[in-house]
């Protein structure tokens, strides 16, 4: 494989993790100031158990993903920045604001309900932030005057395809982190959380694939070439559906501890489902980061620090990979914290 996707493959691995735990982390910062609204005390705190560890590990991720496309592709570095410091600052505002929420307002009552609302509304805003960056790059919404880079706000707003990219972004945050909430309310033993989550993600699996396939066919008026290449990858959409389809009939599978649902296994499928579906996005996007200006072999580094980069990354990730397993093992497996009577 050549150097440039290695490194693609290495930059899509850090965006799809943060994803997936960006999504069940934002998301459930929303669930929580939901059931707190609803007066489901128990909802409300299975979602804060969660969220009270696991936000700090996010944002890791983040830190990866940046860096490394900085190291691997620097020439990307000024085109995309225009396109991205609006947006990239909002949403470094929002995390600020969220983690300083996250750090104190744990040490006293006074601050716990508007914690709840500022990572309630910050877990909405952040993921739809994020996501509005795509349309933006699949071209037609950039002008030119000499050097100088401009976004067409009015064209980009007045887009469906950007529409539909934000609504898709905001309705898979929900349906990952229900699925994801439903089984750690069921590994706790809260089978009346367990069944309020598991009818969230019942209700909002259609909706995600309804968007995911507007998303696509929105594509058309503004990217044909890249309509096109989704026409070329059918085979791999037709695997993601089958994960969508097997992953969703599993939440009325039989189970002992819950009855009905293996949220578990519908959950890993769901999350296989979205790898796929992400592989042919950015399989369809290539060789382009930005169409038609900008490749991934013009940003791409040169060899030597390619090297270095992916000996660091290597390194590092034989650092990390155990303390995410710690962590796992910590807060998401331990019988203790997951049913409270480590409190």
């Amino acid at each position: 494989m050549e150097p440039v996707y290695i490194a693609v493959l290495i930059l899509w691995l850090f965006l799809f993790i943060y994803a997936i735990a960006g999504s069940i982390d934002f998301g459930t910062g929303f669930w929580a100031m939901y059931y707190q609204r609803k007066a489901n005390e128990e909802a409300e705190t299975i979602a804060n158990n969660y969220l009270s560890p696991a936000w700090k590990v996010t944002n890791v991720f983040l830190v990866l993903l940046v860096v490394s496309f900085v190291g691997f592709f620097p020439g990307a570095a000024p085109t995309l920045g225009t396109l991205m410091i609006v947006p990239f600052c909002l949403v470094l505002l929002l995390l600020t604001i969220r983690s300083a929420f996250m750090v104190y307002a744990y040490s006293t009552e006074k601050y716990s309900r508007l914690l709840t609302l500022v990572s309630g509304i910050s877990g909405l805003l952040i993921p739809a932030i994020l996501v509005s960056i795509l349309p933006a790059a699949i071209g037609g919404f950039f002008a030119y005057a000499g050097e100088q880079q401009y976004i067409l706000i009015n064209r980009l707003f007045s887009s469906p395809t950007f529409y539909t990219h934000v609504a898709f972004g905001l309705v898979t945050e929900l349906f990952l982190s229900s699925l994801f909430l439903s089984d750690y309310a069921r590994e706790g033993g809260h089978l009346k959380t367990y069944r309020t989550y598991r009818k969230n993600a019942i209700f909002l699996g259609p909706l995600t694939l309804v968007f995911a396939v507007a998303t696509i066919f929105t594509l058309i008026p503004e990217a044909r070439w890249m309509f096109n290449n989704f026409l070329d990858l059918w085979w791999l959409y037709t695997l993601s559906l089958f994960a969508f389809a097997i992953g969703y009939s599993a939440l009325w599978w039989p189970s002992k501890k819950a009855g009905r649902g293996q949220s578990r296994v519908a959950f890993l499928l769901i999350v296989l489902q979205f790898g796929i579906a992400s592989i042919a996005y950015g399989a369809a996007l290539m060789p382009y980061f930005l169409y038609p200006d900008l490749t991934v072999f013009d940003a791409f580094t040169n060899e030597v620090m390619f090297q270095s980069l992916l000996v660091g990354y290597i390194i590092g990730m034989a650092i990390l990979i155990p303390a995410f397993v710690w962590f796992w093992r910590l807060f998401l497996k331990d019988k203790s914290y997951l049913t409270g009577e480590g409190d």
